[in-house]
């Protein structure tokens, strides 16, 4: 599934695509049901935008229910004590626990204390839940996005008049690629912003995607620009060219032990970034020191920064997103004469450009059999030439 966020993402505008991806309407109705929510309507219609069709959804408040402000926990005992299905309870509090976290951040309090004012009405709810729903529904094997449209002005909210983005959208999405300007409204609401920081694996740009459908949610704004939220599923073709949406954090050191260096690259690379390196540099007063980079996918951008803060001895970091181009890889098992060796081999446009044997399988290999290593290499180099 591919998140095409040209006119930014508001948690109906998620709903009325998912719809239009292929999510039954009874489907959904019945499925929200389960939370046992009253006073709202559920509408799922067909819209229009700038000459553009697609599913428009539309929470339909009971202009008789009260207006309620709701905390985390009260939302989790609504959740909880739903009959949904626990994998769709659990993608619900997890994006609900994750706005609560973004709010507490801005307001500078606990995620208990925070009251969700319009994130907490029932709309919400439904648009969170909702979406949960229709992932589990569809279940795409994975969830790529574009750069973000913010846009621009100001929004009244329960705390007065906000800048857009909303504190707590752009808290939200840190390390994600955004934009700003093309509209003239808030495009990515706080519910919006949520649904892409939980569910989307990465940013990215798709050279070779195979389009099977496309979706369009309907919004209920207007500008020059139609204010819908299209979706793409399809198939990465094997072979296809990446070009990845990652993070690069940067720090100087030249006051650390360099025996801790080691062990803060161990730190970074089981958090799973994608690569660590140092580099010798000279700083203020001649001083020799050290910049480690750190390249990761956004997703876990706050390991990073926790590590870099709490296992080094910087006051603070650099970071700006990038695009990373990857070359298409598998793996193969070769046998040689002192056993098998894993190679690792690249694609550039379903081509293999280059196979090579991963270090740790000829190591052991030479070990095991007391032999030189570069006489392992050869004898996997004169296979893979033959072959």
């Amino acid at each position: 599934m591919y998140y095409d966020c040209f006119s930014g993402i508001s948690g109906d505008m998620n709903l009325g695509a998912m719809t239009d991806l292929g999510v039954p309407k009874e489907h959904l109705l019945e499925e929200l049901e389960k939370l046992g929510l009253k006073g709202y309507e559920l509408i799922v219609e067909p819209g229009h935008q700038n000459g553009i069709s697609g599913t428009k959804v539309t929470v339909r408040m009971d202009e008789k229910a009260p207006e309620v402000h709701r905390r985390l926990a009260d939302i989790k005992e609504i959740i909880e004590g739903s009959r949904l299905r626990q994998k769709i309870k659990d993608k619900s509090i997890k994006m609900f626990e994750r706005l609560a976290e973004a709010e507490a951040a801005v307001h500078g309090t606990s995620i208990d204390e925070v009251h969700f004012h319009e994130v907490g009405a029932v709309d919400a709810i439904v648009d969170i839940v909702g979406a949960a729903i229709c992932f589990d529904y569809l279940k795409p094997d994975k969830i790529l996005c574009s750069p973000v449209e913010l846009g621009s002005g100001r929004i009244k909210s329960a705390h007065g008049i906000l800048p857009v983005p909303a504190p707590a959208t752009a808290k939200l999405l840190e390390g994600a690629p955004v934009k700003s300007g093309n509209q003239p409204f808030e495009a990515t609401t706080p519910t919006g912003a949520v649904i892409l920081a939980c569910n989307v694996d990465e940013y990215v740009n798709l050279d070779e995607f195979r389009i099977d459908k496309t979706a369009y949610g309907i919004g209920h704004k207007e500008g020059d620009i139609p204010n819908v939220l299209r979706v793409f599923k399809g198939e990465i073709l094997p072979g296809s060219k990446q070009e990845a949406m990652h993070t690069l954090f940067e720090c100087n050191i030249d006051d650390m032990n360099p025996e801790m260096m080691g062990y803060v690259m161990e730190c970074l690379f089981e958090a799973g970034a994608d690569d660590v390196y140092v580099t010798p540099i000279i700083m203020k007063k001649s001083r020799n020191a050290s910049k480690l980079s750190v390249l990761c996918s956004n997703e876990i951008n706050d390991r990073v920064r926790d590590i870099l803060l709490k296992e080094t001895s910087t006051f603070g970091f650099r970071s700006h997103t990038v695009l990373k181009y990857e070359l298409e890889r598998d793996f193969t098992e070769l046998e040689i004469r002192y056993g098998k060796v894993r190679i690792k081999r690249a694609y550039l446009d379903g081509e293999v450009v280059r196979e090579k044997p991963e270090y740790e399988d000829c190591a052991r290999l030479a070990r095991e059999n007391d032999v030189n290593l570069r006489d392992i290499y050869k004898e996997v180099d004169k296979l893979l030439n033959n072959l």
